[in-house]
């Protein structure tokens, strides 16, 4: 069928998607800045962001120029050859960073699989194929390969698919004495997100992320850090783990690296990198030249002061706004989190409320995320217009009035 309008709703979803998702009732269609607008034209402000995605907002005039020009010039080559814009991508990743070498993917999870392979692959290499244990943690969220979701510490979305790959051990997050607990010397990796994104909203203390550091080294383990949902800006630093004083090993990026085109990263050194050879690793579409050229513009935009200084000014409107809304509501217990990575979470007498304010929330025009049944996120564009953010607030403050009466 060609191009011309098929007519199609949400009652269409229920009949031709696998039902992984319930998506909202409402049909987005088009969007610009940080406001959207359904099939029927009613406006949302937007404080999803695509899940930590759209860090531009929807439809920045330049990555669409950028999505223009390159699809308008090259969109595919395969590995078989390189591009220019994989070319200059990583460079400029490498020159913002500890490192050296990069591979690219094309998910968050399709990074952290390369991660952790590449982890295994260098202990197997370097020391012993014995030493192959992962250490993860509890509430954690990698992706839902079978590997990353294993090594992701919420069984619920591991369990029922068969076999797990084994000799992954979590403990828990901000626990220092459970780690040393279990790091031996079979141990290749900590693979660790500096603020647990899915699991909470939950940071990562200086103390905890330090101790890792120092843990790995004693061990000849690789620190890995997932920064699929705390990279590219979202913590007012470029990548999370620059708060901490700390080099990693290895680290993965995705959801803002493209700002809603798909493209992920995985960078490390060369050193861990060398163990690499053509055909140990590899992915069809990964660096491909339109989602590299899109990247590039967006991290060209996002690693500038002041964008990234932006990130505090909005981030300290937000949590006064949230304060407010406690102080009529009294329905928080505390505001976590970094930067535009924050979470609300609900104070013990609301905590099964989190899914009904979500739903208030969109009735009301705005767009909100849990992370667990007792937390709101809010992951907006690191641009968003502060009047967006005062106008989001009344809204949600409405929607919080709705629930609770």
């Amino acid at each position: 069928m060609a191009a011309e309008n098929l007519a199609v709703s949400r009652e269409t979803f229920d009949n031709v998607i696998l039902p992984v998702y319930a998506p909202a009732q409402f049909v987005p269609v088009k969007g610009k800045g940080s406001r959207v607008w359904d099939q029927q034209g009613k406006e949302y402000i937007d404080f999803s962001g695509g899940i930590a995605v759209t860090a531009l907002g929807h439809c920045h005039p330049a990555l669409v120029e950028t999505l223009k020009s390159q699809g308008e010039t090259l969109w595919h080559t395969s590995n078989v050859f390189t591009n220019e814009p994989a070319l200059r991508l990583a460079s400029k990743l490498i020159a913002a960073t500890f490192a050296e070498r990069v591979f690219f993917g094309n998910s968050g999870a399709e990074a952290n699989e390369a991660a952790f392979k590449l982890a295994r692959y260098y202990a197997c290499k370097k020391h012993s194929p014995f030493k192959s244990k992962i250490i993860a943690f509890h509430n954690a969220f990698h992706g839902r390969t079978l590997f990353t979701v294993s090594v992701g510490g919420q069984p619920k979305y591991s369990d029922g698919f068969g076999p797990k790959p084994a000799d992954i051990v979590h403990v828990p997050f901000n626990d220092l004495a459970a780690v040393k607990a279990v790091i031996d010397d079979h141990t290749c990796a900590i693979v660790v997100e500096p603020i647990q994104g899915e699991g909470g909203v939950m940071p990562a203390t200086t103390e905890f992320m330090q101790g890792l550091r120092a843990l790995c080294d004693q061990h000849n383990a690789l620190l890995v850090l997932d920064e699929v949902q705390s990279g590219m800006g979202r913590s007012g630093k470029l990548f999370a783990y620059e708060h901490y004083g700390i080099k990693p090993d290895i680290i993965t990026t995705a959801k803002a690296l493209g700002g809603g085109f798909p493209v992920s990263a995985m960078l490390t050194t060369h050193e861990i990198a060398s163990v690499m050879a053509p055909g140990v690793h590899g992915t069809t579409y990964g660096g491909n030249p339109l989602a590299c050229a899109i990247a590039e513009t967006a991290l060209d935009i996002i690693n500038t002061p002041e964008v990234l200084n932006g990130v505090d000014a909005r981030r300290e409107q937000f949590v006064s706004a949230l304060q407010k809304i406690n102080e009529q509501f009294d329905i928080f217990s505390e505001i976590r989190g970094k930067g535009l990575l924050l979470g609300a979470v609900l104070n013990a007498q609301h905590a099964s409320k989190a899914r009904d304010i979500l739903n208030a929330s969109a009735a009301e025009g705005l767009m909100v995320l849990t992370a667990g049944s007792d937390v709101i996120r809010f992951v907006p564009s690191l641009v968003i217009e502060p009047t967006d953010i005062a106008e989001g607030m009344a809204r949600f403050a409405r929607a919080i009035a709705k629930v609770l009466n």
